[in-house]
């Protein structure tokens, strides 16, 4: 049976007064399924692309503090997995930050976050 699920497509926005940005990865979370997690992909060339000076390896970390904080990393362990996409979908002004959020439906919530990934990522 198909359940809803919502997600945000992750973006790196090297140079904020720019606007540029390429998507680095997809967070989804379906409620009834209790599943929350982020899959990302950094694609270098792209990023330098559109900032030569784009510090890599800190985005690169930034990304992996995402999945960490979908698995109850750091100050998220206390929160429940809606808590932590709500806080991971919060508008912000940093190179990373969360689309809005859109719904789906999907049986497999983390086969359906693999084709939004591959679909809006890759």
């Amino acid at each position: 049976m198909r359940v809803p699920y919502e997600y945000a497509v992750i973006q790196a926005v090297p140079r904020i007064e720019r606007g540029e940005l390429i998507n680095v990865g997809v967070l989804l979370y379906c409620h009834r399924h209790d599943f929350l997690a982020a899959r990302t992909h950094l694609d270098e060339t792209r990023l330098l692309a559109l900032d030569p000076a784009a510090d890599v390896p800190a985005v690169q970390g930034s990304l992996d503090s995402w999945e960490a904080t979908c698995l109850g990393g750091g100050a998220s362990a206390g929160m429940k997995l809606g808590e932590r996409f709500r806080w991971l979908v919060a508008p912000r002004s940093t190179i990373l930050r969360a689309s809005p959020v859109h719904m789906g439906l999907a049986v497999d919530p983390g086969a359906e976050l693999d084709r939004l990934v591959g679909l809006l990522v890759r």
